[in-house]
């Protein structure tokens, strides 16, 4: 790391400005996009944010009290009560913030972190290696996984959770993927500044890869719900420990990208020095 405060503070903005995802989406028009974001091609697409179910998918067979949705629960409660539990070990494990941790004006808001090795290798719904975790930015809280369709960081046919036949009426295979301006420029961000580069260039993907959500905390949409459970719902005080040092307070400060931008820029810098 650099001694300078002027070299340190311009790494900083570096941060702010990398993780900042949809922050940016008044430059797009300037960078040469234009009307190819909504181009014949795009047909799904929209401005606002939007997800439709992934061509395969199926929420038909879907219930919370299936073994094996209770299984899959319980891998993924596991995983974070024994390994991810705090903020700190996501950081440690190598998991970044997506843009929605700019929402930190929210004390009620939540944040997906994602793993770019966890999305570059060729496991799926693995619960020991998720591709992204949501967290609570009030009580610093690991409420539930995503899991990404992505082998070697290229999307593929996401798997169902239980039921190979698709005319099996039990088969539960809830995979979204995002269609509006905001996902799609956001997961293009992430392949741009973390992922080796987006091989669409300047342009935007049609969508994103094929997502999934398993939730932990009781949600009355269900495990594989795409909003969050109710604020009343995601475990209450005492908050989690931050699991670094920070001179913020969990549960009295708001989870945000100025929480984690020292702690991201460490990381970054062993990350350098360890190639």
């Amino acid at each position: 790391m650099t001694s300078d405060p002027n070299e340190r503070e311009f790494s900083r903005r570096d941060v702010l400005r990398a993780s900042g995802g949809v922050a940016g989406l008044s430059g797009t028009a300037r960078m040469g996009w234009g009307s190819s974001l909504f181009s014949q091609d795009c047909p799904d697409a929209t401005r606002e944010p939007k997800m439709i179910d992934c061509d395969s998918a199926t929420k038909a067979g879907c219930a919370d009290d299936h073994p094996r949705t209770e299984e899959l629960r319980d891998e993924v409660a596991a995983t974070l009560d024994d390994d991810l539990s705090t903020v700190g070990a996501l950081l440690d494990d190598g998991f970044i913030p997506y843009f929605d941790l700019l929402n930190d004006g929210d004390s009620g808001g939540w944040s997906h972190w994602l793993n770019p090795a966890y999305i570059s290798d060729d496991s799926l719904l693995d619960a020991a290696r998720p591709a992204s975790i949501m967290v609570d930015n009030k009580w610093w809280r690991p409420l539930g996984v995503m899991f990404i369709a992505t082998e070697n960081g290229e999307p593929v046919d996401p798997p169902s959770v239980y039921g190979d036949d698709e005319d099996d009426e039990e088969r539960c295979s809830p995979w979204h993927h995002h269609v509006g301006l905001p996902g799609r420029y956001a997961w293009w961000k992430y392949q741009t500044l973390y992922a080796g580069g987006a091989d669409s260039g300047f342009r935007l993907p049609c969508r994103t890869p094929c997502m999934m959500h398993v939730w932990t905390y009781p949600n009355p949409h269900g495990v594989y719900a795409h909003g969050p459970p109710p604020r009343g719902q995601r475990g209450g005080p005492p908050a989690e420990p931050a699991g670094f040092e920070t001179e913020y307070t969990p549960g009295e400060d708001v989870l945000g990208i100025d929480v984690v931008a020292e702690e991201l820029l460490e990381h970054a810098a062993a990350a350098f020095t360890r190639r």
